[in-house]
């Protein structure tokens, strides 16, 4: 008979690596305390919530996160005191001064506000420092009119962390795609492994049965030995099959622990009384929607990136004019400083400042550009690729499913072989080594069906990744929270 080979034996090498890797140092995964058949949507749901690399793609979200609430520290309000006195020496002068300054969210320049009072006498270069005797209220502002008028590098910085949010939720939107497409994968496997067993242990249990007959009319004398001797090398062959599959069973089923775990993310080793009927297939829920992977939008928000970059860039080629105001009102009597700080004060000024060379910012800009090209060659490219992808894929799908309805034909045909041999078998019209090929011919088309199954169920899988089908891989049908 022909050995069969087993079904996804390259997926689940290809799946399981990580488990391979961390088993060494892992406690090994509990038994599955549910009961009946274990469904897709079960492994989904456990592997949505609990897999590794989903929540590590959750941390890196809350870490983009936290950057972008400290750049937005670069417009807290800022209290400033300074208080000083004169203990020794000639002059007697002791101030205290308070100011608050709040940066402008929509603009270069800011806005302060604050009151000083002093006492004594103070040398005249710092004649600045008197007030009248219950002191001075000041207000003002720094106004940007050409460079830090429309972005200025505080401004840049928060543009640039909620890019790195969505950028970062965009990933754990793939790496939860590419992870829900492995658990799927894995769970297809184990039912195969599961049903593949099951075919084989029948086989085996088949053979088993009719030896018992075979012996007890050879004791009779209705059948020579030698036919006992048949019976028993037949029963070797098949028990090694069965063995074989028990160990593909238990190994499919290690690899599907990795995706399902317990409410405390402890992996759960899915036994046997947890097997479907039958393999359950997979189809996609949109195969033939416009496709609109996280990745594309990964490089969209880079691509918004290099272009906050640029303008940062042409911001620094700008000249500085900064227009600034202040308002001044000196409160009580009139203090050693004279009355030239009495009352009213409204100061009014500008200042500019223009780079000659500016070969910082024309660097910047050029390297700007160029990265804002490269990246839309990128995704031109991703574009591309998905395309073709997706394409092959669906090729794929056709494919296989065309192959599970003939194997389905087979299995049904060679099913009325064996059972019409059998009944020859049993009237004495038929020989042994011809009822045996019969039956392992049927069993070997079953589980050329359970492949066939299996690969169409994986072509699937594979396009509802290729196309981000959230819904099929168990996702909610939008961006992830």
């Amino acid at each position: 008979m022909r050995l069969i080979r087993p079904v996804l034996a390259a997926l689940a090498l290809g799946c399981a690596w990580p488990l391979a890797a961390q088993l060494p140092a892992d406690p090994a995964p509990a038994a599955s305390p549910a009961s009946g058949p274990l469904t897709l949507g079960e492994i989904l749901a456990s592997s949505a919530a609990q897999a590794p690399q989903i929540v590590e793609a959750m941390a890196r979200v809350r870490q983009a996160e936290g950057r972008a609430l400290s750049a937005e520290g670069a417009f807290d309000t800022v209290f400033d005191v300074d208080a000083g006195s004169r203990v020794l020496g000639y002059y007697s002068g002791s101030y205290l001064e308070g100011k608050a300054t709040r940066p402008l969210t929509d603009n270069g320049g800011s806005i302060y506000g604050g009151y000083r009072v002093s006492s004594g006498t103070f040398p005249i270069y710092e004649d600045k420092a008197y007030t009248d005797r219950l002191g001075e209220l000041k207000i003002g502002g720094l106004f940007s009119l050409l460079r830090d008028r429309a972005i200025d590098e505080r401004r840049g910085r928060i543009a640039m962390a909620a890019r790195d949010i969505d950028a970062a939720r965009l990933e754990r939107e793939m790496v939860a795609i590419g992870v829900q497409a492995r658990a799927a994968a894995n769970y297809q496997n184990w039912v195969a492994a599961g049903l593949r067993l099951k075919a084989y242990q029948a086989l085996l249990d088949l053979a088993e049965q009719r030896r018992a007959g075979i012996a007890r009319q050879v004791q009779l004398g209705a059948r020579p030995a030698i036919l006992l001797t048949e019976a028993d090398t037949n029963i070797v062959r098949r028990r090694a099959l069965v063995v074989r599959s028990e160990q593909e069973f238990g190994a499919a089923a290690n690899a599907l622990s990795f995706f399902y775990r317990d409410e405390n993310g402890e992996r759960i080793l899915a036994g046997p009384e947890r097997l479907p009927a039958s393999l359950p297939g997979f189809r996609p829920t949109r195969p033939g929607q416009p496709i609109d992977r996280p990745d594309v939008q990964t490089i969209s928000a880079r691509l918004a990136q290099s272009e906050l970059k640029l303008a940062l860039a042409e911001n620094e080629l700008k000249p500085r004019l900064d227009l600034r105001g202040e308002l001044s009102y000196d409160l009580g009597r009139t203090g050693p400083g004279g009355k030239s700080r009495d009352g009213e004060e409204a100061i009014v000024g500008v200042r500019l400042t223009v780079p000659l060379q500016r070969r910082s910012a024309k660097g910047k800009i050029a390297e700007a550009r160029a990265e804002i090209d490269g990246l839309r060659t990128r995704q031109q490219l991703v574009r591309e690729q998905i395309a073709v992808e997706v394409k092959g894929i669906g090729i794929a799908v056709d494919g296989a499913a065309k192959t599970a309805r003939l194997a389905d034909d087979e299995a049904r045909l060679a099913d009325d072989l064996a059972a019409a041999e059998r009944r020859r078998f049993d009237l004495g019209a038929s020989d042994f080594f011809l009822l045996n090929m019969r039956e392992e011919a049927a069993t070997d088309a079953r589980v050329r069906l359970l492949d066939a199954q299996a690969r169409a169920a994986l072509a699937g899988i594979d396009l509802a990744g290729a196309t981000a089908d959230r819904a099929a891989l168990g996702l909610p049908d939008g961006p992830l929270p």
